[in-house]
């Protein structure tokens, strides 16, 4: 028969199956953080700590099953109970990419005759690894970021369960993208942190499973027999129980996972956890990183166009030198490059969150977007530094920027030009304006300075992954490869070979893009990220 507290939570949840074991749907307490969605059950002691697992899986490992599994051994339920309590609203969520990608926070408080002498936080990462690509990705790191910033949220992590299904023999490329991403997220001190859920076990040794991650390298705690530290679970506990042999096959399912449930909790109670300090400042490094890397992108653009601007002055002077020289208002067509104002998507979520775009008034450049959106004021922003801008032109203190719902786009637009316009958009001083010669120098010396300006922002971006290689666990996710494909392109441009070979160097670790999962859109997200 159910307990007390169990009763308790039966009057608050939906019955789905009549048994046995009957099967309810909790109703939790359910509460917006901006993008993330927080399930509560149960009343807070302040008298209790809480022990937090960040959840991280393919699609169809059964990590809903696991949660809900954890979620009925904090409760404290037993097999002769005949109840089962589903706290995931729905256990197909797994099974299909159509649904909701937000993280998940499933906060599990005290409850009379639980097993488990703490409070319990599961956090889900449901959208790592979908085939939306690396936009998607970034967002649920960004969602990540802004839970462990939040005055409310996670600020410091018990264990990463990386689930696994007992009949893998190898990490697929989307787990091993999957489990790429989320190390890359933490410091390295979070190795001893990180432990395998392996689900649809039948109580048996996973040598194949074991043997995958010794292969792959996965960086985990080891357990005493210096294997990686695994705890087993069977997905059955639900399973309806209508004969005797039913009845002993679930007995035996629940009891052994029962029993890994509790090696798990002591391995919660007894890890010293990670504060989430380090984290932060990887995340931040990484965000600075993508945001380096979007401006440069931008401005590699308006560098073309400023070039190919150039490069017709300079066949229409040629051309029309004798013209343009009797006639003063004779004029000449190029294509100039601006910027104007669009407006995007955003505005303000609650106390917490606001999506929007963090440019520059000076250098009329975007210095962080997307994925601002917990700055409210630019000063708050993660791509300043000291007060300063890490990504405009000028690096300009952060009292020059805004926070808008618009971006700076660069356009162009034909414009017709005279000799005295050219001479007085690209003169050095007036003598200079007297001779074709000056001109024409004071062309390839406005290209030169373009180019140079790329090479600083190139060497700023390589710095970026230089920091993130000292402080992360992991270096390689999905949209750092990216960028290091970019940054190897337009570094061979510059003829920087020492460092083409240090990039290349990283892209070889992990195999290369190679690995990234099929279907997975790298390159065309890499474009807006």
């Amino acid at each position: 028969m159910p307990s007390s507290n169990q009763e308790a939570l039966i009057s608050e949840s939906v019955q789905i199956h009549e048994g046995p074991p009957a099967v309810y749907q909790v109703i939790p307490k359910k509460e917006m953080m901006g993008t993330l969605s927080r399930l509560t059950v149960g009343e807070e002691d302040e008298r209790k700590t809480n022990k937090t697992i960040l959840l991280v899986g393919e699609t169809g490992t059964g990590k809903s099953t696991l949660i809900n599994a954890l979620f009925n051994f904090a409760v404290g339920v037993k097999f002769e109970d005949n109840v089962w309590f589903q706290i995931v609203e729905d256990e197909k969520r797994d099974q299909t990419e159509s649904q909701t990608l937000d993280v998940i926070v499933y906060q599990i408080f005290g409850f009379e005759g639980q097993t488990l002498p703490f409070s319990l936080t599961i956090i889900d990462t449901p959208g790592y690894g979908s085939t939306r690509g690396i936009e998607e990705d970034n967002s649920v790191s960004q969602r990540l970021l802004d839970l462990f910033r939040s005055e409310d949220g996670v600020h410091q992590i018990n264990a990463v369960g990386l689930v696994m299904k007992a009949s893998d023999n190898r990490l697929s490329d989307r787990l091993r993208y999957i489990f790429d991403s989320v190390t890359s997220l933490f410091g390295n001190d979070l190795e001893r942190n990180i432990v395998t859920l392996i689900t649809h076990s039948d109580g048996k040794t996973p040598e194949n499973v074991l043997q995958a991650l010794e292969k792959a390298k996965i960086k985990c705690s080891k357990n005493e027999k210096n294997q990686p530290a695994h705890f087993l679970f069977n997905n059955q506990q639900k399973q309806q129980r209508y004969t005797e042999k039913d009845i002993n096959a679930s007995k035996y399912s629940w009891d052994f996972t029962n029993e890994e449930m509790g090696h798990l909790r002591d391995f919660l109670k007894n890890t010293k956890p990670q504060p989430l300090k380090t984290t932060v400042e990887v995340l931040n490094e990484r965000i600075r990183l993508t945001a380096c890397i979007q401006n440069l992108k931008e401005r590699i653009e308006l560098n073309e166009q400023k070039q190919n601007e150039i490069k017709q002055i300079k066949e229409a002077y040629n051309k029309h030198e004798a013209e343009m020289e009797k006639n003063k208002n004779f004029t000449i067509q190029v294509d100039e490059p601006y910027k104007e104002k669009e407006t995007i998507s955003g505005g303000k979520w609650g106390l917490w969150f606001y999506k929007g775009a963090v440019t520059c008034d000076i250098c009329e450049e975007n210095c962080h977007y997307p994925g601002c959106t917990i700055a409210w004021y630019p000063s708050r922003c993660e791509v300043m530094k000291r007060g300063r801008c890490t990504v405009c032109t000028n690096k300009c203190p952060a009292s020059d920027h805004v926070k808008k719902t618009w971006i700076y786009v660069t356009k162009t637009r034909k414009v017709q030009k005279t000799l005295n316009d050219v001479k007085e958009k690209y003169k050095q001083n007036k003598a200079e304006c007297e001779s074709k010669g000056s001109l024409l120098e004071n062309l390839e010396k406005e290209t030169s300075k373009l180019t140079g300006e790329l090479s600083l922002l190139l060497d700023e971006a390589f710095g970026c992954v230089t920091k993130l290689e000292q402080i992360a666990m992991n270096v390689n996710s999905g949209s750092t490869l990216v960028h290091l494909d970019f940054l190897i392109k337009k570094m061979r441009e510059k003829g920087d070979q020492e460092k083409v070979q240090v990039l290349e160097k990283d892209l070889q670790n992990t195999g290369g893009c190679s690995h990234l999962p099929a279907g997975w859109k790298g390159t065309q997200a890499a474009t807006r990220t």
